[in-house]
């Protein structure tokens, strides 16, 4: 039995040793990333049998979310990545000075130039009210605002589509925004946290509409072999969403999330990304998109908000928003 003990010993030892040479990676996410039909999964898989290390994706509620933890977390976060901000946040990110700079170079397949060297994209797709292909869905905002659709939207506070609409809203109505905000109020049934929530409500039909993307369908299209989902085309045209990830300052695996970063461009993560995280890669895989992403809507005109323009308007549109939900 002593000898038992001893090899026993011997070798939780030996595993001890083994587990603390293994250098462990964490990246803040969102919870659809994480979740087993996310991309999570099959990255975590890719980059560890390449990385020699443990890649720990830690779900931090929605995109928006992500950022307020981190400010909450300062310098003593344990995130080495955060993955799953956007455009409309990232100057907010660098203000808090968390954040290094990147080297990841790529031949993007985004619909805008890229030059930001902190954060790195990843994905990209247009904001969109997903309904039933069988619903007479409005053609605009303004029209949706004048109808009787019950829609389903995510709080800005926490959800970068939910900040997306609000800059769609702004891009497209500027200083009209808070009659189109008021006009809209009761059309929303409810105001979920996150995008899960609201996209599982929906499902359940809970709403006509949701806010969504005009990917989404795709989902429905190849996975369920359903084609009874769409997304509604508006005439102001559709607000683009960049995702990206950035390096945080203080990681104490500051060469392992670079690597990581390059791994983000590559083959094998932005190949998983159209039928996991359902959204067009930041570079096109070269077997192209999977057959059923040539079906879905193409926004005639695309809206966006510079980084810093999007930051100069928040605050302003935050409050339009919640003086017309109030009342």
């Amino acid at each position: 039995m002593k000898h038992l003990a001893f090899a026993t010993g011997v070798f939780a030892s030996a595993a001890g040793i083994a587990a603390a040479e293994t250098p462990e990676l964490v990246v803040y996410t969102y919870d659809s990333f994480v979740s087993e039909w996310g991309p999570g999964p099959q990255i975590e898989t890719a980059f560890e049998a390449v990385c020699g290390c443990d890649l720990k994706f830690v779900a931090a509620g929605d995109g928006a979310a992500l950022l307020s933890r981190l400010r909450l977390e300062g310098d003593r976060s344990e995130a080495d990545i955060v993955l799953g901000l956007d455009t409309n946040l990232t100057s907010a990110a660098k203000e808090t000075g968390l954040f290094a700079s990147h080297s990841v170079t790529a031949d993007y397949s985004l619909p805008v130039a890229w030059d930001d060297d902190t954060f790195a994209p990843y994905d990209w797709g247009y904001f969109a009210f997903v309904h039933q292909a069988e619903f007479d869905a409005p053609t605009s905002l303004k029209a949706l605002a004048a109808s009787d659709a019950r829609i389903l939207i995510q709080d800005p506070r926490s959800s970068t589509p939910g900040l997306g609409l609000l800059m769609w809203v702004k891009a497209a109505y500027g200083d009209e925004a808070p009659r189109l905000w008021a006009d809209l109020a009761d059309n929303i049934v409810t105001v979920t946290k996150g995008w899960s929530e609201a996209y599982g409500l929906f499902l359940e039909g809970e709403a006509d509409m949701v806010l969504s993307y005009t990917t989404s369908p795709a989902y429905h299209l190849i996975a369920e072999e359903d084609a009874s989902k769409t997304a509604a085309l508006f005439d102001e045209g559709h607000y683009l969403q960049v995702e990206v990830a950035g390096k945080l300052a203080a990681s104490d695996q500051p060469e392992l999330a670079d690597r990581f970063l390059e791994f983000m461009v590559s083959e094998a993560f932005q190949s998983v990304i159209p039928t996991t995280n359902w959204m067009y890669p930041a570079v096109t895989p070269a077997a192209g998109l999977p057959a059923g992403f040539d079906s879905l809507v193409q926004p005639e005109k695309a809206l966006l908000l510079s980084a810093d323009e999007a930051a100069a308007v928040r605050a302003e549109a935050l409050e339009e928003w919640r003086a017309a939900l109030s009342q």
